[in-house]
């Protein structure tokens, strides 16, 4: 099975239709069997799409609108073949967009979980956080895949309250395997902060189990959010709720493997189940 997680930073990028279609062309040639992104974002002031338009769309919610820029509509119609989707708005992102979360599914979609994890829920501030996740099966076992976009360690509503939250939702998903994709805002680098207490939870990180991998670095410069960082940081990950058989964690989308599309590299995992 194969996994890639991306914070896509949507519609922010330079060249972002060339970008998107260097993302599409990625993903058809490596044929990830899920795909979770973070910062999906689609203009507040754009058209709806209809019901007709979404095609291989799976509702997490029936008050969600697909606008017609919803960056991930977009790049499901660069590839060569659709994949099962869905997205779900969590805040206001750089003032003019909705930005949310999508899982990519080359399986068919068959439930969904959309739930805030932050007690705030303001759409208009950033740190009202959600997790966005599928039910599909892969490789003949029903799976979760989940993707979440989080505050820092010592934010005022601290990774800590969100991570106790999305376990809350996430563990009776269990004995399923489930996978938790994204941007974390924690550093694996810095003891005793979320990294650590992730995996104090009871949590799996695919890349401490891959028989293969890289450094894992995702962000290697001062990005949104991390304005005076000077070194490389692990902080996008896949964890999961039990150890399993990873074969590899790579670090791609970053210029050596793949095209940079994206202020974070992407990280692709293969794991069997």
């Amino acid at each position: 099975m194969k996994l890639l997680t991306l914070n896509t930073h949507a519609w922010m990028e330079e060249n972002q239709l060339e970008k998107l279609k260097q993302l599409a062309a990625f993903i058809d040639e490596q044929q990830f069997d899920v795909i979770a992104l973070q910062e999906v974002n689609q203009s507040i002031e754009e058209a709806p799409l209809s019901l007709d338009d979404l095609g291989s769309y799976y509702s997490a919610d029936p008050e969600i609108v697909i606008k017609r820029d919803n960056y991930a509509y977009v790049l499901n119609r660069l590839l060569s073949n659709a994949y099962h989707w869905t997205w779900a708005p969590a805040h206001v992102g750089f003032v003019k967009y909705d930005e949310g979360l999508a899982i990519l599914s080359r399986t068919p979609i068959t439930d969904t979980v959309n739930e805030y994890v932050s007690s705030l829920r303001d759409y208009d501030n950033y740190r009202s956080r959600k997790v966005v996740g599928i039910q599909t099966v892969v490789d003949g076992v029903q799976s979760w895949f989940v993707s979440g976009h989080y505050n820092w360690w010592n934010d005022e509503e601290s990774f800590r309250g969100l991570w106790d939250r999305t376990t809350e939702i996430l563990n009776p998903l269990a004995p399923a395997p489930v996978f938790m994709m994204g941007d974390f805002n924690n550093a694996a680098e810095v003891r005793g902060e979320g990294y650590d207490y992730a995996l104090q939870s009871g949590w799996s990180d695919t890349y401490s189990n891959a028989a293969v991998r890289d450094e894992g670095h995702t962000v290697i410069k001062a990005i949104a959010g991390w304005e005076s960082n000077a070194e490389p940081l692990r902080i996008d990950y896949v964890f999961s709720n039990k150890a399993l058989q990873v074969q590899s964690s790579t670090v791609v989308l970053n210029g050596k493997t793949g095209a940079v599309v994206s202020d974070h590299f992407g990280l692709a995992v293969e794991v069997k189940l």
